[in-house]
């Protein structure tokens, strides 16, 4: 992939003063710097730039990215987002005061930037330059550390950031100017807020003595986006900036992911550090609790936590028709998809997932229930509100999950009443817990850890009566769409997604999906069977709207070897279509799949439904999106029928470029099934006039 060229001040090791001689590199075939170990005898380790590398090689890799970081602030960073550096620096030589890092004197803030991202192990930057953030694109400037990918619009930027961040495991990185450079990535720091993303935004300032004065792009960013991430800050101090990027990534990556931004002035960026800083050892705590207190503290709450897992796993034993209700934390935790597996396997008990949880199970699985809510499966939503026990993992009872509140699983309710069965919620996130729906088990923490903790305490139950009934909801409620009229001249779209899940039933374990917002997205998760986990990136809690060509660019960069396609509809695709651009400059090969009904697709469903069929502003007179496509470097195709369809997806998975297939599809379709707003789950329009006659 070719990407932004590479730094003007790149780092080699003052290793011959130490004696040392240097090993050849195993990534890079180049003369790197010995081990900080053998540099320094000392414990604490301190890393320095110093001379040009010669030619322009990448050095070695330094030996982890934790005790690289515990030089520059103590950054922690949890193993699901871990990332090897991809270099290591030298100390020109050893502090005499432990208590303090020396390690930056005489930098810039920008080149502090720099060098925080090498200890922080970022390879990956998106991002879009201005004049309060120069001072760091000019040191990151031909950075052989890292490549950079310059999007079309800073919204861009971030959404391939948080693309990258779910198909990497990595937090992606954001860097853009001040004023609108930066108030143009609030949508995706909300988008990564509702779905758990790791994204840090770094954005540039105005210099701190013109702050409050509205000067040329001065926004206040930090009260701007203070409702849409964990956390922000401005560094008004040159001495801060090591430890608040060291903060940043640690909250990012640490409990539920989400996003933060930290603020960059621009005379904070362009000055020099003058100074040693404080290491993280030298401050004291306050007030520390007796050891004896900590101990017994710490023993009652994991006896608690340990009832607590005894009462699901009887729960569990007891249960006559349970289901699992998995969501987003199943993926975000390390192995959480793997014990869903094991768990449901074990004590054998049928799964149904939220659209983010898509992938967690595999839907093959005779125990998979689908996607369950709005536009879920029939046999999903039954069983939710027949079910006497629900497990949620990782999920967060989010409006279309559940219809009417007052109406939703009424028999894990009356279960709960009787002592045998009720709602068990599990969420890393406190808060999470009861905001919705009652939980008459709550179980904090991790998902994977706690699902492990519980494996050995359930029992495998034959259950045949409940699943004798679920196999009967699958036969009697299929997902089913009228078939196309005239297969030489119609196309209908769901019969887009069924032809790309033929074509690519052999290969879905390489193959991640994006989408942008809609119908389309809607019938890619109904019609394509989804059977391994991180293969499915969309906005969920958000929903935004051209989310999908950037995620997919953002998901290629992530994860080079896999084929990444977006799914969008025509009016999704529109906001962010110059983003192909982005794919041609930098030859990243993610596909684009345009469903073209020349509607606002979704709305239009709502307005032919509720409204009257009063299409108030939703059609769509599009541009030729193949001429498009062909103006940014990607290669344009067009299908109109369902007898070219399945040469032109056999010829758009074959291409190796970035490419671009518009589907021209039915626009009279809608996504059935249907929970309507206000609705209870077993209250859905189906398709052909269908209706649920067994609740």
């Amino acid at each position: 992939m070719a990407f932004i060229s590479k730094s003007k001040s790149t780092m080699a090791a003052l290793a011959s003063s130490a004696g040392i001689t240097a090993q050849k590199s195993h990534r890079t075939g180049v003369a790197a710097a010995p081990s900080i170990a053998k540099v320094i005898a000392a414990s604490q380790r301190r890393f320095k730039a110093t001379v040009p590398a010669q030619n322009n090689a990448k050095p070695a890799a330094p030996p982890s990215t934790a005790s690289a970081a515990a030089a520059a602030g103590g950054a922690v960073k949890p193993a699901s987002w871990s990332a090897q550096p991809l270099t290591q620096r030298q100390p020109l030589q050893q502090a005499a005061d432990k208590e303090f890092d020396t390690s930056f004197v005489g930098m810039t803030g920008g080149e502090i930037f720099h060098e925080m991202m090498l200890r922080h192990g970022v390879e990956k930057v998106f991002g879009y330059p201005g004049g309060a953030i120069l001072p760091v694109f000019d040191a990151i400037y031909n950075s052989s550390y890292f490549d950079f990918v310059l999007p079309r619009h800073e919204q861009g930027a971030g959404h391939m950031a948080e693309g990258y961040a779910r198909a990497a495991g990595k937090p992606g990185v954001v860097l853009v100017t001040s004023g609108p450079g930066a108030t143009n990535v609030i949508t995706p720091l909300q988008d990564a807020l509702s779905d758990g993303v790791p994204l840090i935004v770094f954005s540039g300032q105005v210099a701190t003595a013109a702050i409050g004065s509205d000067a040329f792009q001065e926004a206040d960013i930090v009260g701007i986006s203070r409702a849409c991430t964990k956390w922000n800050v401005m560094v008004k101090d040159i001495a801060e900036l090591p430890r608040r990027i060291n903060e940043a990534f640690e909250i990012a990556t640490s409990g539920r992911p989400g996003p933060v931004l930290v603020d960059l002035p621009k005379d904070v960026t362009g000055g020099v550090l003058n100074r040693a800083i404080p290491n993280p050892s030298s401050f004291l705590p306050s007030r520390p609790m007796p050891e004896s207190i900590g101990r017994m503290a710490v023993r009652d709450a994991s006896q608690r936590h340990q009832d607590t897992l005894q009462r699901v796993a009887e729960l569990c034993n007891g249960a006559k028709q349970p289901v699992i209700y998995a969501g987003h934390g199943v993926l975000s935790s390390p192995d959480g998809w793997k014990l869903l597996r094991e768990f449901a396997d074990r004590a054998n008990i049928p799964v149904t997932t939220t659209l983010l949880g898509l992938g967690g199970f595999d839907e093959l699985d005779p125990k998979s229930l689908h996607m369950l809510g709005m536009h879920g499966s029939v046999y999903a939503n039954l069983a939710m509100q027949s079910a006497d026990l629900v497990l949620a993992l990782g999920a967060r009872f989010d409006d279309r999950v559940t219809g009417n509140l007052r109406q939703f699983a009424p028999a894990a309710k009356r279960a709960a009443l009787e002592g045998r069965g009720g709602i068990v919620h599990f969420d890393i996130l406190p808060k999470n817990i009861n905001k919705t729906v009652n939980a008459d088990v709550a179980v904090e923490g991790d998902v994977g850890e706690n699902l492990a903790a519980l494996l050995p305490m359930v029992e495998h139950r034959a259950r045949g009566l409940w699943f004798d009934r679920i196999h009967a909801w699958k036969a009697k409620y299929p997902f089913t769409y009228s078939a196309e009229a005239d297969p030489a001249r119609d196309l209908k779209p769901q019969s887009v997604i069924v032809e790309l899940d033929r074509q690519l039933q052999d290969a879905k374990h390489n193959t991640i999906l994006t989408t942008g917002v809609g119908q389309h997205q809607m019938w890619a998760a109904q019609y394509y069977r989804w059977r391994y986990p991180r293969t499915m990136i969309t906005s969920g809690g958000l929903g935004t709207m051209g989310f999908g060509v950037p995620a997919a660019i953002g998901a290629k960069v992530g994860a080079p070897d896999k084929t990444v396609i977006n799914i969008d509809g025509d009016a999704s695709f529109s906001m962010t279509a110059m983003e192909m651009a982005t794919s041609a400059q930098f030859g990243i090969a993610a596909k684009q799949l345009v469903l073209n009904n020349n509607f606002q697709g979704m709305v239009k469903q709502w307005q032919d439904l509720f409204y009257e069929e009063r299409h108030s502003h939703t059609p769509m007179r599009n541009p030729d999106f193949v001429k498009l496509a062909e103006a940014t470097g990607v290669r344009g195709m067009k299908v109109t029928n369902l007898n070219d369809l399945p040469h032109a997806i056999h010829e758009f998975l074959s291409e190796p470029g970035p490419v671009m297939l518009e589907a021209m599809v039915d626009a009279t379709e809608h996504v059935l099934p249907m929970a309507p707003g206000g609705k209870a789950l077993h209250e859905m329009v189906l398709a052909n006039g269908q209706k649920i006659d067994d609740f």
